[in-house]
Order: structure tokens, then sequence, then C-alpha cells
């Protein structure tokens, strides 16, 4: 499975509506499978949200790190393979936080530093592919009032994630996501199977 990834320099915000079907073909023209990348906030309109937990609830942050993966090789599309991919990217993501010294908690796909929300994730499916929605507080700013949350530039008070080494880091993410999903494809294709 070949995967595109396009980060994305312009500033927009994730209202719910990217994760929609074919959205990166939509915006940006890019065939097949792939992870777009971009940095905005998020306000979820009720109309978008794809989580009946979250009915009734504000998603929102001043300013996120944004990931967008949609995936066309399971036909048809396979909710528990979607969630099962969009563990494995927050597992990643946690792995990188470890490897910086950073400890955490994991509830589902939500991460917790000091008790506090980091992430935020939603995976769905259509007719035609599965979607998977990451996003990372930058800075505990414009969060809901009743969620104690954090940003990665809160984290040590900067002194592990800064403006500085962000794309580094999103790039990291996606690269070893990228590889994960890569190396079980091939580990498929030489796996004798039992008869």
């Amino acid at each position: 499975m070949k995967i595109t990834h396009k980060h994305i320099e312009d500033i927009f915000e994730y209202d719910g509506s990217q994760i929609n079907p074919s959205w990166a073909f939509t915006e940006f023209g890019i065939y097949g499978s792939s992870i777009i990348t971009w940095i905005g906030p998020v306000n979820i309109m009720p109309d978008n949200l794809k989580d009946f937990a979250d009915v009734g609830l504000e998603i929102k942050s001043n300013n996120m790190v944004n990931f967008i993966c949609e995936f066309f090789d399971q036909q048809p599309t396979n909710m528990r393979i979607a969630y099962l991919r969009q563990r494995l990217l927050v597992m990643i993501f946690r792995e990188i936080l470890t490897e910086k010294g950073v400890k955490t908690t994991r509830e589902g796909d939500d991460i917790f530093v000091d008790g506090r929300k980091l992430s935020i994730s939603i995976a769905s499916i259509s007719l035609s592919s599965a979607k998977i929605h990451f996003a990372l507080n930058l800075e505990d700013k414009g969060t809901p009032g009743d969620v104690e949350t954090i940003g990665l530039y809160d984290i040590d008070e900067g002194n592990v994630f800064n403006e500085k080494n962000l794309k580094t880091l999103i790039f990291d993410v996606v690269n070893r996501y990228i590889d994960e999903l890569e190396t079980i494809e091939k580990d498929i294709s030489k796996t004798k199977v039992l008869l």
C-alpha cells in the first residue's frame, strides 16, 4: 500500500468536515491513501461529530497539530481495522514521547500527561475509505473548561517540544506510522498460511 504524506503550511481550522471521504483529493488533488498534516485550531461543529459519546460536548482548541489519514486498501471498508490503525498511530506518538523522557498514560485513543488531556482522535469509515483524525494540543488555550488539558509546548515549559522542532516531530510520527503499515503488508506477503 502506497501512502502519500503532505504537510500543509497554511493554518486552517479543523471543523470535522475534513473527516469526510476523499477530502485529500478534493482539496489537494491527492489520489489514494494519504496522510495530511497541518497546524491550526480545532472547533468541531455539532453536525460533524462522529462519536455518539461526544454529542453535546465541546471539542475545541486554539492550536493543534492535526493528522488526517485516509485508507482505500480495505474493500469493503472495515471499522475495526480503522480503529486498530488509529490506536497504532496513537501508540507511535506515545513511543516518541517516552523516548523524549515524557511520562504519559493512555485511555483508549486519548493520551494524558500529568493527568491532563493532550490529544483527541476519531476513526470512521465510508463506503470507499477509512478515515482517522488525530490531533495534539500545542498549548492549553481555548480548550473546553470542563477538561484539564495540556499542550506539547507546555511540557517541561517548552524544553521538549517547541516551534523549532515541531515539524521534525510531525514527520517523525508520520514516517514511523507509514513504516509500520508497510512492514505489516510485507509480513503478510511473506508469511506462510496455515492449511
